[in-house]
């Protein structure tokens, strides 16, 4: 058993953890952006929908928006997975939270990327 206050629990590996904190790092820091430009520089603090079909015509925009989604995404499950793992399950059951996870977070990915490549596309017919 891992008695350590620090690092990762038991069932989890050293490359999840410093997954989990680095996701979580970014995550903050796309968010701040996230806010100051879509809220603060923004007429009202809110965006129309032609505004964001505007924004998401530059490049970096959508390429911030996927990273940002696959941090929070990744971030989230691998979250949940440590507090199921404070459960103590079975392998078996960590077997399928881990297959149920990591199904989870990839539909959740290619969703999020096909909204984003569609709100991009959408500016170009334009």
């Amino acid at each position: 058993m891992n008695d350590s206050r620090y690092g990762p629990k038991t069932g989890e590996s050293t490359w999840l953890w410093f997954t989990k904190i680095v996701t979580g790092l970014l995550v903050i820091v796309i968010l701040i952006i996230h806010f100051i430009v879509n809220h603060f520089t923004a007429q009202n603090g809110l965006l129309t929908y032609a505004d964001v079909v505007k924004y998401y015509q530059n490049p970096i925009v959508p390429i911030m928006e996927i990273a940002f989604l696959v941090f929070v995404v990744s971030h989230a499950l691998i979250g949940l997975r440590g507090i199921v793992l404070d459960l103590k399950p079975t392998r078996a059951v960590i077997g399928a939270v881990n297959w149920l996870f990591s199904a989870v977070g990839v539909v959740a990915i290619v969703y999020g990327i096909w909204l984003v490549l569609t709100i991009v596309s959408r500016g170009a017919s334009s």
